[in-house]
């Protein structure tokens, strides 16, 4: 029976690139595709053949050839659908019913391969309305015309409030874009690490040391391409809450229930630190004093904060905005015509699949936690138009199912696609 892989198989980031074995040109990522796909037919793979294909690093990375073989053995025959976008060192490809992303090194063996679900895109707006509805009690979605002011081309709810998770770090962004036009800041400025900045994962800079110097292009990059927490509340406490809630309301996003903003830390305290009775005392006071609560969330050590599997106050402790909102911000970031604004927007693209013959530019954040998910997109059309796509989904009584994430990314798509 085929089996559904759902996680990366390994990124592997290489030190010191394989020198190539023949004198032959190294191969490309589309000839190691042909041969990761013609493989999947024939499995098991002798070990001789994979070390022919495979680096060393990531076969060590996904546990060694017996390994390798049994995930092979497990995806079936794979079908080449299409190439999304191509170059001799890296691809994306739809296979059957996942995305790939393959990447080779210098030697011309695969050192990237992530398989991820891939749903195909709804073909007319009523099929996409219909799905959107199977998602989630609550449901938003727009497609817009960013050329005519975010004019909604279709929507559902398009207006309405859900909440965001980590796409209000694109309110933080366009703070740091805004600071550095001004003049009050720099790219290339250092925001060292401190321990009372540090926040939980996802992320990688909480495991730094205090001290360790990050750029702010640095902190951008990894807030919106893997979502660092870390990096948005060193972020958020070097512009200040108050610059961050500008940016909302500058973009049209005024709501009372984004203040106190909160940063990434505080959230965590409140919905994993003695719940209910912290969020409930935080929520009992009125909204203007609730900011004098934030540094006693700080003094909470990180450690004692506890992960937490079902929605938590997600319609009161949260960032929020909607899917108009959404384009309205991303909107924003582009007028900002900041090339560092848009290489931290187009590190990810969000594992959309877009044909890039035909979108050529892909911007992405999407936010989640128990309950709540969001993806947003921004592409850039070949014949120059720019179009939104924002899916927003909520359900305060039970956590969404993680089947459902490559459902709302192929609405995402196809608004796109239908736009």
């Amino acid at each position: 029976m085929r089996r559904l892989v759902t996680t990366v198989l390994v990124l592997v980031a290489l030190v010191v690139p394989s020198a190539p074995a023949v004198a032959s040109p190294p191969a490309t990522a589309e000839e190691q595709l042909a041969w990761f796909v013609d493989a999947s037919a024939r499995a098991p793979v002798s070990e001789a053949e994979q070390r022919a294909h495979l680096s060393a690093e990531f076969l060590a990375a996904i546990g060694g050839p017996a390994a390798f073989n049994e995930t092979l053995t497990g995806l079936g025959p794979l079908t080449l659908d299409r190439i999304v976008d191509s170059s001799p060192a890296s691809l994306q490809a739809v296979l059957s019913d996942f995305l790939v992303v393959l990447a080779v090194d210098d030697a011309g063996l695969v050192s990237t391969l992530q398989l991820t679900p891939h749903v195909p895109s709804p073909q007319s707006w009523s099929e996409l309305d219909s799905r959107l509805r199977t998602l989630a009690p609550q449901v938003s979605f727009t497609t817009s015309s960013v050329d005519d002011g975010c004019r909604p081309i279709h929507e559902v709810d398009g207006n309405r409030a859900r909440p965001l998770g980590s796409a209000f770090k694109l309110y933080v962004l366009s703070a740091l874009g805004r600071a550095v036009a001004d003049g009050r800041a720099s790219w290339d400025q250092n925001l060292p690490i401190r321990d009372e900045w540090k926040s939980l994962p996802s992320g990688v800079l909480q495991d730094r040391p205090a001290g360790t110097p990050v750029t702010l292009r640095e902190h951008a990059n990894l807030m919106i391409s893997i979502s660092d927490n870390t990096a948005t509340d060193h972020l958020v406490h070097f512009l200040g809450r108050r610059a961050v809630l500008r940016e909302m309301t500058a973009h049209g996003n005024d709501r009372d229930r984004n203040k106190p903003l909160l940063t990434t830390r505080e959230l965590f305290t409140l919905k994993g630190f003695r719940y209910p009775a912290l969020a409930d005392t935080y929520l009992s006071f009125p909204r203007g004093l609730r900011a004098a609560l934030l540094p006693v969330l700080n003094e909470v050590p990180r450690e004692r904060i506890v992960p937490w599997t079902e929605p938590r106050d997600i319609g009161s402790i949260e960032w929020f905005g909607s899917p108009t909102d959404m384009c309205r911000i991303l909107a924003g970031l582009r007028s900002l015509d900041d090339p560092a604004v848009a290489t931290a927007m187009s590190i990810s693209d969000g594992q959309i699949g877009l044909d890039r013959d035909e979108f050529p530019t892909v911007w992405f954040k999407g936010g989640s936690e128990p309950g709540v998910l969001t993806v947003n997109y921004l592409a850039r059309t070949a014949d120059g138009r720019t179009l939104v796509s924002s899916v927003m989904l909520a359900d305060p009584d039970g956590a969404l199912d993680p089947s459902i994430t490559p459902k709302a990314i192929a609405l995402a798509r196809g608004g796109l696609e239908l736009a």
